[in-house]
């Protein structure tokens, strides 16, 4: 196979007009020669950090859409999966993605659960990252989230990275806000990424120190323009990743959109290129081409190289995506859950008391981060009650795996005026998260969740949405822009009833979050992420 075009050449800092020669899914030579095809033929993107169960989308149906932006490889942590069923939910993404012309690069979740805190579906102890990380399809070890637990040596968290070092496999960061002392006693652990970083100053001090930033521009979590500015003096140690991605964002765009909006800032295109394309590749030494002579064939046509718009896609010579359209074909997905809950009854949402001011969670758009209020409560006789004048929700968080109470706090951000949302798509345990203006709504979203055991909800009135997300209660097998034009509609219901949130839904999964400061809510109760313990609701 022959492909022509303008040729961009990375390395070289060139662009010429030439052809490439694909034999056995591999390139066997790059020549220089005139050509009237048009286009730029450039190595393919990769996200340097995803979760692709936040997709709500199988790995099959994921890469179908990905192709189609150029993406030809993902650096993807199944710690989601991981923490609904455990190494067998691992397993499931391997293998679903196995059979697709696609380049997941899964990792080893090294945080199942991610803390004690939370009730999860399973466990992944040093023995299982032994044997996940055993397997040369796991390439690295999935981000320590665990960051108290590397500077106050815990022996399990250090073991499992000892694990790595001596599998010679990287390990991934996340240390949100973590700066000074207590961040260079987390890079001595050989910790070696980091794509939660908020701040320009927080992001610089750990580039500094030797760690590879991200910059993640996900659904919910918005760092590109904190960071962007870093770019041009600190590219080598750069990349670019998504992080969490939701389905109807995946259809517009991925990685070529971080691209595309950094030449929109008068960024030089060769560096450009080298975070989008070229770095995740040396850092996690991946089997995906760099456009180079013995390479495999991995490498896309795009239009221009300011919009980043892609015509065409290969991987392993294989023609994935043509003129715009995904070429990769649906699989048979295998059904698998871990889902074991009652409905549940408006009583069991109520909270008693008599206390003047609460803690609140502030929810706030664009960030995993929250800010913790206090705020006057309103009761009626003995209950504390939802306020939706003041944006003062219920926020409740549901155990899946077995019957339980709820736990129940305040939160202010969703900007609900009737009704509620709910998802079992709540990071990282994936219980049931819910947010809603009064108690019986709050109640039927829940279990609207429980009634398909798993998936979103929205409920407001006599009105409800629920998109089902069968697969570990958090995936769907159907096809991803079928699944996207669900989610968009389900989306826009919950604007319509108030939600002034980018992505409400995104936001939402992310309350349940209690690794990410600063006052978070799990099914055993109100966390306080900044000092690592459980607080009261009563300020």
């Amino acid at each position: 196979m022959k492909i022509q075009g303008q040729i961009v050449s990375i390395a070289e800092r060139s662009i010429f007009p030439g052809e490439i020669t694909v034999e056995n899914g591999h390139i066997t030579s790059i020549e220089k020669k005139p050509t009237n095809e048009k286009g730029y033929l450039m190595p393919g993107f990769v996200d340097a950090h995803v979760h692709i169960e936040s997709s709500m989308l199988v790995p099959s149906e994921f890469a179908r859409l990905a192709v189609i932006h150029g993406t030809v490889a993902t650096v993807s942590d199944p710690h989601e999966i991981g923490n609904v069923l455990g190494v067998a939910g691992v397993q499931f993404m391997v293998d679903n993605g196995n059979q697709v012309p696609f380049k997941f690069n899964f990792g080893a979740p090294s945080c199942v659960p991610a803390t004690s805190f939370e009730t999860a579906g399973a466990e992944i102890g040093p023995q299982e990252i032994r044997k996940l990380l055993e397997d040369p399809q796991i390439r690295y070890l999935a981000e320590m989230m665990n960051y108290p637990g590397v500077i106050y040596d815990d022996p399990v968290v250090h073991e499992k990275i000892a694990i790595a070092h001596e599998l010679g496999k990287p390990v991934d960061g996340h240390a949100p806000g973590l700066r000074g002392e207590g961040l260079q006693k987390y890079l001595a652990a050989g910790i070696s990424t980091d794509h939660e970083c908020f701040t320009h100053e927080e992001a610089l001090e750990k580039l500094n120190l030797g760690m590879k930033i991200l910059i993640r521009e996900g659904s919910a979590a918005k760092n590109f323009e904190a960071l962007i500015g870093l770019l041009p003096d600190h590219y080598a140690h750069m990349m670019f990743c998504s992080d969490d991605k939701h389905p109807d964002d995946l259809i517009e765009g991925h990685i070529n959109q971080l691209a595309a909006r950094a030449i929109a800032k008068g960024m030089d295109l060769y560096k450009v290129l080298q975070v989008a394309c070229l770095n995740p590749v040396a850092h996690y030494g991946l089997d995906v081409g760099q456009m180079r002579v013995g390479d495999p064939a991995d490498f896309i046509r795009v239009n221009d190289l300011e919009n980043f718009q892609v015509k065409d896609c290969w991987i392993n010579g294989e023609w994935v995506s043509k003129a715009g359209q995904s070429q990769i074909q649906p699989v048979p997905v295998e059904t698998l859950n871990h889902f074991n809950t009652s409905p549940k009854q408006p009583a069991d949402f109520q909270i008693m008391g008599k206390a003047s001011d609460i803690r609140v969670i502030e929810a706030l758009d664009g960030e995993l981060i929250t800010r913790p209020l206090t705020m006057a409560a309103l009761s009626k006789g003995d209950l504390l009650i939802s306020d939706p004048s003041r944006d003062l929700l219920k926020i409740a968080v549901v155990n899946r795996y077995q019957d339980a109470p709820p736990a129940v706090a305040f939160i202010k951000g969703f900007g609900l005026k009737n009704g509620a949302l709910a998802s079992c798509v709540g990071h990282d345990s994936h219980n049931i998260i819910a947010v809603g203006t009064d108690d019986e709504q709050l109640c039927q979203a829940v279990n609207l969740i429980i009634q398909h055991k798993g998936g979103i909800s929205a409920v407001s009135g006599d009105q409800s949405q629920v998109l089902p997300l069968p697969i570990a209660g958090i995936m769907s097998g159907d096809d991803g822009v079928k699944v996207g034009q669900a989610y968009a509609q389900i989306d826009a219901f919950a604007k319509a009833i108030g939600s002034t949130l980018q992505a409400p839904f995104m936001t939402l999964s992310f309350m349940a979050l209690l690794v990410i400061p600063s006052l978070k809510l799990s099914d055993k109760g109100l966390f306080d992420g900044d000092k690592f313990e459980f607080v009261g609701l009563e300020a």
